[in-house]
């Protein structure tokens, strides 16, 4: 499939799941995406994920998807754990307005993100480490597809800032453990089905008032992004 046909079917899934269009603008960038992530999938086993419709579907629509719900008052967003990008890459495509930072400790996959940032032309930052060594704190932290995710979520769950925003990508058969890792300071929504899955779902929580996350002491051994997607 070339990158033409990608951002075709791409626009084509999003008509089907009654979602606006991308700007040809922005189809275009996931096209080159696409393409750049079907070369280097093929050398550094980035996803288990390798069918094109499959790889269109479940990470790049998928992902577009949930950047349409990051709330709007979020600007500064984590995506722990990053892997191929997913999502950070497709929400820093699809909401520019947001300063995307994505973590990932393994540096082939560190290196894929660098290039995916060069050739997409977009303003996300890489940090080549361990999401829970960062200082910083965000408006939003995502997490999708990372190994031991309770505890992830658990760690994830401290960098979100005050009255800001926890993103779990998840099912809804690991949505009770989920909102157990992340604590009481998280307030949980009703989640929302992602389409074309009966079982995933975006968890949105948010932390409640306007206290800063405390630190507590972490494991040191890094968190790996999940090879099953």
């Amino acid at each position: 499939m070339d990158a033409a046909e990608a951002s075709q079917q791409l626009q084509a899934m999003l008509q089907t799941a009654s979602q606006p269009a991308l700007s040809e603008a922005t189809a275009r960038k996931f096209a080159g995406y696409f393409s750049l992530y079907q070369r280097w999938n093929a050398r550094l086993n980035l996803s288990a994920v390798r069918n094109e419709i499959d790889v269109l579907s479940i990470h790049l629509f998928e992902s577009i998807i949930v950047s349409r719900y990051i709330p709007m008052n979020v600007h500064s967003l984590l995506d722990f754990g990053s892997g191929a990008g997913l999502p950070g890459i497709p929400i820093a495509l699809c909401r520019p307005e947001i300063a995307v930072t994505m973590a990932e400790s393994q540096g082939k996959k560190a290196a894929f993100l660098q290039e995916a940032v060069r050739e997409s032309k977009i303003e996300a930052q890489v940090y080549g480490g361990r999401a829970e060594t960062l200082e910083k704190r965000f408006d939003c932290v995502t997490l999708r597809a990372v190994d031991r995710m309770q505890r992830a979520v658990a760690a994830a769950a401290q960098l979100v800032a005050p009255s800001g925003w926890l993103a779990p990508l998840t099912t809804r058969k690991e949505l009770p453990q989920i909102v157990a890792a992340a604590g009481r300071d998280f307030s949980f929504g009703e989640p929302i089905a992602l389409p074309g899955s009966m079982q995933r779902v975006l968890a949105l929580a948010q932390r409640q008032g306007a206290r800063e996350p405390r630190l507590q002491g972490l494991s040191h051994e890094p968190l790996q992004t999940s090879q099953k997607l």
